[in-house]
């Protein structure tokens, strides 16, 4: 287990992407082991890891989102959210946020709006007077909120790894992206006062009602997705089939940005993310069937148990641990491997499933953000073209406000359970 621990580091440190590592380190460790009948049930694994319902809602929501964007809905959202703060001292900075936080409500990945919003939003902010390293680590920082606020792949992956709701899991991330953006928020009205940032003309009321019915027909979609699971008419996965076909109805006749030959150009490019997505679950799943196999998870079980039998102190230390985590491997890799290990822990330190799942899922996706593996970190430096240590620097105040929002939405589990249990 050792020389495949090596293996695993080893190629973490040659930058072989996530799924490759975690799939050779596993076959290492059959052969190293001499455990070759192992090898025949492999295979299984690989396909076993998809075997799942709730999986089928990413590939949708994906869809979804790929619609949405060649819909035009970026640059309404970004209007919209100009209308409402831009006038603000470092109101740019503002559109930034509330802009991610309405596109979170329709992509759920960190990446993918990092990567969208790097486009759009740096550009903009330098030619404002912004600098450029400020710029990337504010679109960075705010590309923290797609998986948070609904609807999330990481919520998804969760709810079937642990047998949580994937529907309160949903309503539970809630209330925590909106305290996550608001922590950057205050933040940028922090900075903003101590460097001066430039001032806007503020909108009139007939360009925000201009601005809000752009963007009504954009936000069907999230209104759709939520009240739809909310009501019982449709589970979480026939939403992500709900919101596609709202989507394509908007940006084909609403619209009237998506022209029929731009489809096979959008299908291609769902089945490609969906490919990256699936294959790295199928991958984790055979890792964390290797880690099964030699008793990890009951080992660190019992050493965390070991620890304290006090709930508090354990969410400090599993929120240190998953930091930690974050800083050298992707989210959705680790969150299949470790949900199996923390699920029974927390039902003896009676802790809600939900409210775990959150605290997990915000963790894992701080880890975009922090080096040296964070994906988030290098799709922003070099589409902003932005120096990667200067990047750092720039992002580090934005991952404390992070960390004491995960600290207050760990210790309030409100936040998180309030939603879901009145919605009930």
């Amino acid at each position: 287990m050792m020389i495949a621990l090596a293996v695993f580091i080893i190629l973490l440190v040659l930058q072989i992407p996530i799924a490759f590592v975690l799939g050779i380190t596993t076959v290492a460790y059959i052969i190293l082991s001499n455990n070759l009948g192992l090898m025949a049930t492999a295979p299984q694994r690989l396909y076993s890891g998809l075997e799942s319902y709730g999986l089928l809602a990413i590939p949708l929501f994906m869809l979804a989102g790929e619609l949405m964007n060649s819909g035009g809905i970026t640059k309404r959202l970004v209007e919209f959210a100009r209308t409402l703060v831009g006038h603000f001292r470092g109101g740019l900075a503002y559109v930034n946020v509330i802009a991610n936080m309405l596109l979170a409500s329709i992509i759920g990945s960190a990446t993918a709006q990092i990567a969208m919003m790097s486009k759009t939003m740096v550009p903009e902010m330098e030619k404002a007077g912004y600098s450029r390293e400020f710029s990337a680590a504010t679109t960075g920082a705010a590309g923290l909120l797609g998986p948070i606020i609904p609807p999330s792949m990481l919520f998804i992956i969760y709810g079937v790894s642990s047998g949580a709701s994937i529907g309160d899991m949903f309503m539970g991330g809630v209330l925590p992206g909106i305290l996550l953006a608001l922590s950057f928020i205050i933040l940028i009205g922090f900075m903003g006062s101590k460097y001066k940032w430039p001032t806007h003309k503020r909108a009139t009321f007939k360009e925000i009602g201009k601005a809000l019915f752009n963007v009504l027909p954009a936000l069907l979609v999230p209104f759709i997705i939520i009240a739809g699971i909310l009501s019982g008419v449709f589970t979480p996965t026939e939403s992500a089939a709900i919101a596609c076909f709202v989507a394509l109805v908007v940006g084909t006749f609403m619209y009237r940005e998506i022209k029929f030959n731009k489809l096979p150009g959008i299908f291609v490019n769902t089945a490609i993310s969906t490919a990256t997505i699936t294959m790295l679950i199928a991958m984790a799943n055979l890792f964390g069937w290797m880690l099964s196999f030699e008793r990890v998870p009951q080992d660190i079980a019992s050493w965390m148990v070991s620890l304290t039998d006090n709930p508090l102190v354990f969410l400090l230390i599993v929120n240190i641990f998953l930091l930690i985590v974050g800083m050298f491997m992707d989210g959705i890799a680790a969150l299949i491997i470790l949900v199996p290990i923390f699920t029974p822990l927390i039902a003896n330190y009676g802790i809600d499933p939900i409210h775990f799942g959150v605290i997990i899922c915000i963790n894992l996706t701080i880890g975009v953000l922090t080096p040296p593996v964070g994906t988030g970190l290098y799709i922003a430096s070099s589409l902003a073209n932005v120096k990667l240590e200067k990047l750092i620097k720039a992002i580090w105040p934005f991952l404390v406000a992070s960390v004491i929002a995960l600290l207050v939405i760990t210790y309030v589990p409100q936040i998180v359970l309030w939603l879901p249990n009145a919605l009930k």
